[in-house]
């Protein structure tokens, strides 16, 4: 079952570098949210706060509250394992486990997880390469390497694999930046179909994509180079991209800046 995340005054830190700032946002269940804005202004750091990956990196440390449900994912003695395996990431570029078949790429995160028996797991990887649409195209060849695939056929693989574990919530950071046009309309359908079991976050850079795949977008901006990224507003995607209420956000939407 997808679960809603509310995030209050959150911000981040590389070091003493502040990256962004006091953001608070809800991101309803079931729906497909979108942050927009330019380059350095945030977008990946703030989504890698949701699921505590902000913390793998040197320095990396967050003040403020993100609730999964009612569960403080930065309250004292949570696990960030457990919190990752509740909010999967889909990475910008491809990157299945290379010397892994394409079984076992999508088996990876179960049998971490926990035992499986052979034929339970076989179940899974199937419905994962069905809900990934990657199965018609991959059910001959499960033994053969991953890395073998075309980049729009890892992409999905990537994405069968986070789905595996069931997540609560899919992260994506710019997942058709390094795929063609058709690959990026599949990912895009794809998000389309997930959403009915996933709460979905997209970083996008391309603003018709957040128009065509989200429910709600956020604008993210910053006032000055080496200035924190801030949260400009979030709304639903048809005001933000038709009436904005913010003057900033329509000077970027209309292609003043950025």
């Amino acid at each position: 079952m997808s679960k809603r995340i509310d995030v209050s005054g959150l911000t981040a830190y590389y070091g003493s570098h502040k990256a962004i700032e006091d953001i608070s946002m809800t991101v309803e269940p079931r729906s497909v949210t979108a942050f927009i804005g330019p380059s350095g202004c945030g977008k990946s750091t703030f989504l890698r706060t949701l699921n505590r990956m902000h913390e793998v990196t040197s320095g990396g440390r967050v003040e403020g509250k993100v609730l999964l449900d009612d569960e403080d994912l930065y309250g004292t003695g949570v696990d960030p394992v457990s919190v990752r395996r509740e909010i999967g990431m889909v990475f910008q570029r491809p990157n299945p486990f290379p010397t892994m078949s394409i079984f076992d790429n999508v088996a990876a995160g179960l049998r971490l997880n926990g035992s499986y028996k052979k034929s339970a797991l076989s179940d899974v990887v199937e419905k994962s390469l069905k809900g990934a649409n990657l199965w018609n195209e991959v059910k001959d060849r499960l033994n053969k390497p991953g890395s073998g695939l075309s980049g729009g056929q890892q992409q999905r693989l990537c994405i069968a694999r986070a789905i595996a574990v069931e997540p609560k919530v899919l992260l994506m950071d710019e997942p058709c930046s390094a795929l063609d046009p058709i690959s990026t309309l599949a990912i895009e359908d794809l998000i389309g179909e997930l959403k009915e079991r996933f709460t979905i976050v997209i970083v996008t850079h391309n603003m018709q994509q957040a128009a065509r795949v989200s429910d709600r977008t956020a604008f993210f901006n910053l006032a000055a180079v080496g200035q924190p990224g801030k949260l400009i507003e979030i709304d639903d995607t048809e005001r933000i991209f038709s009436n904005p209420s913010v003057q900033a956000t329509e000077d970027y939407i209309s292609g003043r800046f950025g």
